[in-house]
């Protein structure tokens, strides 16, 4: 219970007493002698035990609003959607509206794709359809191959069906290798690969949510980097596994990173309606990429449930216990489901959906002046909010409700 002081030296003082007034003197200092002291040593070499926090503060859509900035636009109408990118390795342009359809096997078809190529938005077609299937399509619709990607992972089968299909469809020139955590060795090894294989394809990699792995998977050959973990709607990584990082700071991150060097980002997830869409481009992404947005369409699969008079559609996440069973007849006993599966309201042709989005991405511009969606992120400045919408009437819109349709 008594005070512990360094007792007073006799004579010169040393160079432990030095060292004690220090640490009483500069309580930082104390926190560094202290995190040194954790370290162990085994063997003459230093071990460091240390945790990192990150005290930065991450956003979320959620967190912020678009500023409205004084513009020159008149109308909605003036705006242009549309954009040419000109992707590093591949060398190709491809023109369109950056709104991609995630490769999820509930929407991520073949009727998706017509639909969306209609007005120039890309899909990510699900790996699960045969090479059959693939060629099929290419002859019934070939307008449609600019604005689809083959997609695959990083086992030897996939790959192998992701060549024939590039093969026997020479119309599709967009690879889309999607892996749940895109930093491993093993999945820079495929992208080093891939690119090799294919020298003239555009290549779409992720996912990651940070600068220096996005860098990584570009100097490997990706051209464009896909961003999110955890942030889906049908996504339980977070949950299950306690990783992730908040969309709108990665997007800003990666993009920043990816532009340094002259590659692209696909935000992808966390998407939940226009205003989210406008502020992911605003952050910097050249892309968008939605699931949960584009379920429950005539164009997703699966069969119409009906239930006390209202119409669902099933949707999951693919790594989820539904997608596992479906595709590898079940979940491997060394690991978990990390996606959930929900019943999506029955919403009609994806159609009323699109124009929806497109049109809240044309006022979104109107209000910061930008006259096309690439000038977004130079003409957005973000606010931080607690509270996005007025909550008295809910969230509901019966405007929207297609359920008893």
């Amino acid at each position: 219970g008594v005070p512990c002081r360094p007792s007073k030296p006799r004579g010169r003082p040393t160079h432990l007493h030095q060292m004690i007034r220090t640490l009483l003197a500069h309580p930082g200092a104390a926190r560094m002698a202290a995190g040194a002291l954790a370290a162990g040593v085994t063997g003459g070499l230093a071990t460091t035990y240390a945790m990192r926090i990150d005290e930065e503060v991450k956003l979320d859509f959620k967190d912020v609003l678009i500023r409205p900035k004084r513009s020159t636009l008149t109308s909605r109408r003036e705006v242009s959607l549309e954009r040419t990118v000109r992707f590093k390795h591949s060398k190709r342009e491809w023109t369109g509206v950056p709104i991609v359809v995630a490769n999820m096997d509930t929407v991520g078809t073949f009727d998706m794709a017509e639909i969306m190529a209609r007005h120039k938005c890309m899909v990510a077609i699900h790996k699960h359809y045969s090479v059959a299937d693939w060629r099929m399509f290419a002859e019934r619709s070939p307008e449609t191959m600019p604005f689809v990607a083959v997609s695959a992972g990083t086992s030897t089968a996939d790959l192998e069906k992701m060549d024939q299909i590039i093969a026997k469809c020479p119309g599709v020139t967009t690879i889309c290798l999607d892996v749940a955590n895109g930093y491993s060795e093993a999945f820079i090894g495929t992208v080093r690969e891939v690119r090799a294989r294919h020298p003239n394809h555009t290549i779409i990699a992720g996912n990651v949510v940070t600068n220096e792995m996005t860098e990584e998977l570009i100097l490997n050959g990706a051209d464009i980097i896909k961003v999110g973990i955890g942030p889906g709607s049908v996504c339980t990584t977070r949950k299950q596994a306690g990783v992730g990082y908040p969309q709108l700071s990665a997007v800003v991150e990666c993009a920043d990173a990816a532009h340094g060097l002259g590659g692209h980002v696909i935000a992808d997830g966390g998407i939940t309606c226009p205003g989210d869409a406008a502020k992911a481009f605003g952050a910097g992404a050249d892309f968008i990429m939605c699931g949960g947005m584009f379920a429950g369409h005539d164009e997703s699969a699966g069969e119409l449930i009906e239930r006390d008079g209202k119409k669902y559609k099933l949707f999951y996440g693919m790594s989820s216990s539904t997608a596992m069973t479906k595709h590898v007849g079940g979940v491997a006993e060394y690991r978990s489901s990390e996606g959930k599966t929900v019943e999506v309201p029955y919403k009609g042709p994806v159609e009323d959906t699109i124009r929806d989005l497109l049109g809240g991405l044309r006022s979104a511009c109107t209000y910061v002046g930008a006259a096309t969606i690439k000038q977004m992120r130079s003409r957005t400045t973000f606010v931080r909010v607690t509270q996005q919408l007025n909550p008295v009437f809910g969230t509901h819109d019966l405007g929207k409700d297609k359920t008893k349709k």
